[in-house]
């Protein structure tokens, strides 16, 4: 990855990271249990390096059919990725040009409808200004072969969008513009989009989950606009049960320090991920200081239960989450800064009642990110890439997870596919 095709929110890892506060954490709306224990390991069945253009932040699921697509971003478009064999090779997918309204060079996220639809969102950014223009989402109904786009918003400070879709088919859509969290829907496969009201008046779209039923989850948190506002104290999972035309609000399990961007002295925060399993329990995973946190609510984000599932003093951060069966949980977060970073993969089956997560645990893996340091010349900097590693779990069973390759001195760009299997 080149220096220009690095937005300004990648250098979040560096602004957070110096001097870090030391400080524990407390659980509030629930109870904290008792930590996990690790039960076996996670080992890693396939590694692939795909070399070709810069894929930040890559987000991957699987197509019904069995098809693996990965979204990145980079320049000058939209970028994807498909596999027609596990994750062995790899070819781009042609998504379709500028003037077909294929626009966008930061931020994506990637979702796919039991009926196989894809839905492929897009954010392009203005790097000169250092703010977001546009919201632009890709739908293809014949296994990524051909995409119509609509764009969604252009309003200033456009910002980290979000796709998700409802066993109904039901699409949901949300970005944020420093202005609020906007939402929009589609009930028919994505050729048209309605845009409901804002969901919330202020704070950033931090992750967005839907449930068995179709039940809606967005986390609200005081970081928008590409890091460009901050409103203090909004700290939100807003959930709804009739497709967004209503929202009930409350705060999230746990206590996080959040800081106006470019702030020393915090844990570096972006994505506060959810996730819903087919029971319709909501689960919440963050970090801290004494390690890697998730809660559990079985009353749509009533009332939590909070187990600190790994424990490591120092830096874990950066966390992402999803979920599927009963209580089956996928989680990545990265641990450490410079020569120390790394990141990691683990599974966790939740228990019934109370009791601690079940986790198994990838061995901690390196990430092949080097980002040049404009004020330090050529020098280059071990950074992690994006503020996530996107994952899904397989129809046989394994864990595929996505990590960028941005190492331009080396001539290596791209993303590493890997897949683990618990044993």
């Amino acid at each position: 990855m080149t220096a220009m095709v690095i937005r300004a929110a990648a250098a979040r890892p560096l602004a957070f990271l110096c001097a870090l506060a030391m400080h524990g954490c407390t659980h509030s709306r629930g109870s904290a249990a008792l930590g996990a224990t690790s039960n076996g390991m996670l080992a890693i069945a396939q590694h692939v390096d795909h070399l070709d253009v810069v894929g930040r932040e890559p987000m991957v699921v699987e197509h019904p059919d069995g098809s693996l697509f990965v979204a990145g971003y980079g320049e000058p478009r939209p970028t994807l990725w498909t596999s027609h064999d596990r994750g062995v090779t790899w070819t781009r997918v042609d998504v379709g040009s500028e003037a077909q309204g294929a626009i966008g060079n930061s931020d994506v996220d990637i979702a796919v409808s039991g009926d196989g639809t894809l839905y492929f969102v897009s954010m392009l950014f203005d790097r000169a200004a250092n703010e977001g223009r546009q919201i632009a989402i890709g739908v293809s109904r014949d296994v990524g072969a051909t995409w119509s786009w609509t764009t969604l918003s252009q309003r200033r400070f456009d910002d980290r969008p979000w796709v998700a879709v409802a066993p109904d088919g039901m699409a949901h859509v949300i970005w944020n513009d420093g202005s609020g969290v906007s939402h929009a829907t589609s009930r028919d496969r994505g050729v048209t989009w309605r845009k409901g009201a804002r969901i919330h008046p202020q704070g950033g779209s931090s992750h967005l989950a839907v449930g068995p039923r179709g039940e809606v989850a967005v986390r609200i948190v005081p970081l928008s606009a590409s890091g460009n506002k901050f409103d203090p104290g909004v700290e939100l999972i807003a959930v709804s049960t009739d497709g967004g035309t209503t929202w009930q609000k409350r705060p999230p399990p746990g206590q996080r320090d959040w800081a106006p961007l470019g702030t020393s002295g915090v844990l570096p925060r972006w994505v506060e991920p959810l996730a819903w399993d087919s029971e319709g329990r909501l689960y919440a995973l963050w970090t801290d200081t004494t390690g890697v946190w998730l809660a559990r609510s079985a009353d749509r984000g009533g009332v939590w239960t909070s187990w600190r599932v790994v424990s490591r003093r120092g830096t874990s951060y950066y966390p992402y989450l999803i979920a599927r069966g009963h209580g089956e949980l996928g989680v990545t977060w990265f641990s450490g800064v410079g020569k120390d970073l790394e990141w990691h993969a683990a599974r966790l089956q939740a228990q019934d009642d109370s009791a601690p997560p079940r986790v198994i645990q990838s061995p901690p893996l390196p990430i092949e990110v080097w980002i040049p340091q404009a004020a330090q010349g050529d020098s280059l900097h071990h950074g992690t890439g994006g503020e996530y590693l996107g994952m899904t779990f397989l129809q046989d069973g394994g864990l595929g997870v996505t990590t960028p390759i941005q190492n331009p001195s080396a001539n290596r760009l791209g993303f590493t596919w890997w897949r683990f299997d618990a044993r």
